[in-house]
């Protein structure tokens, strides 16, 4: 049975009137609008059918009233909590300020009486609808509440999390003490909502001598977003030891653990967390661990066409080593994962070695290192090789016992694949030689080695910047670039974005170890030799790569200087 569309409204009917849109394509988007859930207005707009300017005037004109331009509205007049969020995006209207006895709603169609009655009912308080852009209204509502997130649009205000056991041999902890501090347990699930929805990498808790801030890590750029009472830091630290399963009385030493939050029925969400005492009180991180991004698919994580190539050459070997090397938060594990998760076949028995396991894969053999025992990177290691493994995986190599092994592995007719805390191609293989591994062994185990960072994404708000040709030339872009009309973008800033940036793009030296590198390594050639030869075989560096990302408009100048040091 097909939807029947809605009677003509007094809005809709001076729409027609105006010749903005016919009867009949009227009856039609207004039927499209019911099945998609939407407002008439807000499809209108959202397809482009009529603009949201002129929207705005016919329904000013028709019912007498003003329109209110949003960007003019003090947000501190905003009454915060007063409506759920949940009926703000059901009606698509929202509470601008209160004057007195009067609750003053925006919305785009005036005939939308529905959204005053039931915040009405829910505050109160009389309501008086106030006219605004349908574009402009919807973009306050995504600033304010944050865009909604497909799994997490059952969340209300009053979101309590489940908390899920992560580890199978401890049984449920005592939390009687804590979670009766019902402020402290509702500002915490809070945050990690807040977190979630921002899309954002870390949560940093940090206790000072008069102060107590939170801060997010959003597109590798931390930022401030709370700062409740300093003198919760005690209840704060001990409702995440709480959650994480820690020794709530050890404040003495640092902590790991582990949190698992349900965050609706089919979806849970883990979080790493790590405590340092600092001078006054404990500090405490998280990081978020998104299941998702091993199962993107390399195409999403920004390798250029011949990187891929290389990359996806690599995987296919028998074996060998494949290093992914990098300062800390620069997606090295999600690199390995997504490889990881396309060697995952039945045909194939994969192990991995990891400190902590950071993401659940179904089908390998996870096993996370304990110092506390003896189980290193090494000890697991030697222990794989016992277990009839075609691919291994190492968190990362630290020491030469590790690296001795791994090299081993991959000479044995293993594939090894493992993380390096270095900071391009040609510098991992003089830090392994540093380490002490033989020169003949890296030249003849390593395949491929990928060096990365993460650079902001400029938002669809970019603009076009004028930078001098001699700038450009400069920076390493050449006259044939120019020549075929280069544009460079930067950031703009709108309600959607951080300052211009949303999201992350990867940035990449990938170089595979071909006989003339293997020479110079055999030569006990430095970084700066294997660079240059690197550069004849025509493996791109970070920095070119990251150039490479500014023609094509994804990133700025500006963030090239930030992660790149130069060329």
């Amino acid at each position: 049975m097909s939807a029947r569309p809605k009677p003509i409204s007094g809005l809709t009917r001076r729409l027609i009137q105006d010749g903005l849109i016919d009867l009949e394509a009227a009856e039609k988007c207004s039927v499209e609008a019911s099945k998609a859930r939407h407002p008439l207005v807000s499809y209108l707009v959202k397809e482009n059918i009529i603009s949201a300017e002129a929207i705005a005037a016919a329904a000013a004109s028709e019912f007498g009233t003003a329109i209110i331009d949003l960007d003019a509205i003090d947000p501190s007049m905003v009454p915060e909590g007063l409506v759920s969020e949940k009926l703000i995006r059901d009606h698509h209207a929202f509470p601008l300020f209160q004057r007195g006895k009067r609750l003053f709603v925006a919305v785009s169609d005036p005939t939308n009486r529905a959204a005053l009655a039931d915040i009405q009912f829910q505050t109160g308080i009389t309501t008086e609808d106030v006219l605004v852009r349908e574009d402009q209204l919807t973009a306050y509502i995504e600033h304010h509440l944050g865009e909604p997130e497909e799994d997490l649009t059952d969340f209300g205000d009053d979101v309590d999390l489940d908390l899920e056991t992560v580890d199978p041999d401890q049984e449920e902890e005592d939390t009687s003490a804590p979670t009766d501090d019902t402020p402290v347990v509702r500002f915490i699930n809070q945050m990690l909502l807040n977190a979630i929805r921002l899309g954002s990498s870390d949560l940093h808790f940090e206790p000072f001598e008069k102060s107590y801030k939170v801060r997010f890590r959003t597109d590798g750029i931390l930022h401030e977003v709370a700062s409740p009472p300093v003198t919760l830091s005690p209840r704060i630290a001990a409702r995440l030891k709480v959650m994480s399963q820690m020794d709530i009385s050890e404040r003495r030493v640092p902590q790991d653990g582990r949190i698992k939050l349900k965050v609706s029925k089919t979806k849970s969400i883990d979080f790493r967390v790590n405590t340092l005492p600092v001078l006054f009180g404990e500090k405490i991180v998280l990081r978020i661990l998104d299941a998702s991004a091993a199962q993107m698919g390399i195409d999403a994580l920004g390798y250029d066409d011949d990187q891929k190539a290389l990359y996806l050459e690599a995987l296919n070997k028998p074996q060998g080593m494949f290093l992914v090397t990098g300062p800390t938060g620069s997606g090295k594990t999600v690199s390995l994962y997504t490889g990881l998760n396309i060697l995952n076949t039945p045909e194939l028995n994969i192990s991995t070695a990891e400190d902590p396991v950071e993401i659940n894969l179904e089908g390998i053999n996870q096993c996370a290192v304990n110092a506390k025992v003896g189980l290193d990177f090494s000890a697991a290691l030697r222990s794989f090789l016992r277990q009839d493994p075609d691919i291994v995986m190492v968190g990362e190599i630290r020491d030469i016992e590790t690296a001795e092994i791994a090299i081993k592995a991959a000479q044995t007719g293993h594939m090894v694949l493992s993380t390096l805390h270095t900071n391009s191609a040609p510098e991992t293989i003089t830090r392994l030689r540093n380490m002490g591994v033989p020169a003949f062994n890296l030249a003849t185990s390593i395949n491929l080695i990928v060096a990365q960072r993460l650079a902001r994404r400029l938002c669809s708000c970019k603009e076009k910047i004028a930078v001098p040709a001699n700038a450009l030339l400069e920076k390493g872009f050449t006259q044939e670039d120019l020549d075929a009309g280069l544009e460079i973008y930067g950031p703009k800033g709108c309600d959607k974005c951080n300052g211009g940036y949303k999201g992350r793009v990867g940035v990449y030296e990938v170089v595979k170890i071909t006989p003339e590198i293997s020479k110079v390594i055999m030569e006990d050639g430095n970084s700066l030799e294997i660079s240059r030869i690197c550069q004849e075989q025509g493996f791109r560096n970070i920095y070119q790569s990251a150039l490479l990302k500014v023609k094509q408009g994804l990133t700025s100048l500006d963030e090239v200087d930030r992660v790149t040091s130069g060329h």
